[in-house]
């Protein structure tokens, strides 16, 4: 289903797209690519929006720093001093993020309005990003698909291609609390991470990974989140073709379960400990399956440039299930 959801003050309309399938609806916008809602049921069959998210475009325009439910890019995460090389050039980024460059720049793909098309059980959003936006090189065409899979799973299929060598990290930030409401940090996480990277005080990585073990950032058994994290783990199945089971999400009050699948080798846990009006800090936890932060400024990372004639692709399936 496809309805008028607002109207941008320069007068662009925004839509609203349902998907339905399995007990599980889901609500996507064609500004930001915003994933609004999703709703599933909880061990009584009582449904609950599992996202936090804005009922109306107001709220999206006056509050974009969280980016709620929003589709990232060119670039997820930081990149360090807002400026990274490639091929023999510099290129300076706005330095959105105190030094840095946060999450594609002060105008990333999370404030764009895309183009959008129904496919079976799920939309594709479309959209050029010129070469030169908030200072990345190449013009970039992008295409990522949300669909419900059979058994109610999201999948978000992401897909890029350039005409110039560029850096591209997609994702989602959808902040889930799988009670409903209330602080999240009582959620239980597993995450198949051995490693972590530490970061400055600018959340840009310090050295190399390091281990977990010993630390409070070892969730390879399942524990209680807390709060306290901004951090990339380094996935243990590292860069693989098709998504693989990284982490597990489970309020044990609702019986509610998140599983989280991707072809990604990392996944940035934040636990919205600075979410911000009208949230409090602890009311959602992102799950951002990515590659590394700072990994243009990073050859010992996995990269992250896109050349032409190569296609980038993603994926990341998320789960809901009960127990």
């Amino acid at each position: 289903m496809n309805e008028l959801f607002g109207t941008l003050p320069d007068g662009t309309p925004v839509h609203r797209w349902t998907l339905e399938r399995a007990d599980v609806r889901v609500r996507v916008l064609s500004y930001g690519g915003i994933v609004q809602s999703v709703e599933v049921p909880d061990r009584t069959g009582r449904a609950a929006d599992v996202v936090l998210g804005f009922p109306d475009l107001a709220g999206y325009l006056a509050h974009p720093e969280p980016y709620l439910g929003a589709l990232i890019g060119r670039y997820a995460n930081r990149i360090a001093g807002a400026r990274f090389p490639l091929e023999g050039r510099t290129y300076a980024l706005e330095a959105n993020n105190g030094p840095n460059s946060l999450h594609g720049g002060a105008r990333g793909f999370d404030q764009r309005v895309w183009d959008v098309t129904p496919v079976e059980h799920g939309v594709r959003l479309t959209r050029v990003s010129p070469h030169g936006e908030e200072g990345f090189p190449g013009r970039l065409e992008v295409s990522v698909t949300y669909s419900l899979l059979a058994g109610g799973a999201l999948r978000i299929a992401y897909e890029a291609a350039t005409d110039a060598p560029t850096v591209v990290n997609l994702t989602n930030h959808s902040y889930f609390n799988l009670a409903g409401s209330g602080d999240a940090g009582g959620h239980e996480l597993r995450l198949a991470a051995a490693r972590y990277t530490p970061v400055d005080a600018h959340l840009i990585p310090a050295g190399g990974p390091q281990d977990v073990a010993g630390t409070r950032f070892d969730f390879r058994a399942a524990r209680k989140v807390g709060s306290g994290y901004d951090h990339n783990f380094v996935l243990d199945k590292g860069v693989t073709e098709s998504a693989v089971e990284v982490a597990e999400l489970h309020d044990p009050a609702s019986g509610r379960v998140l599983t989280v699948a991707t072809t990604e080798p990392g996944l940035q846990l934040y636990t919205g400990d600075h979410l911000g009006e009208p949230f409090a800090p602890g009311d959602g936890i992102a799950l951002e399956t990515q590659h590394f932060p700072d990994s243009p400024n990073r050859p010992d990372f996995p990269t992250t440039v896109l050349r032409p004639g190569e296609v980038f692709r993603s994926e990341t399936v998320y789960g809901f299930g009960v127990r």
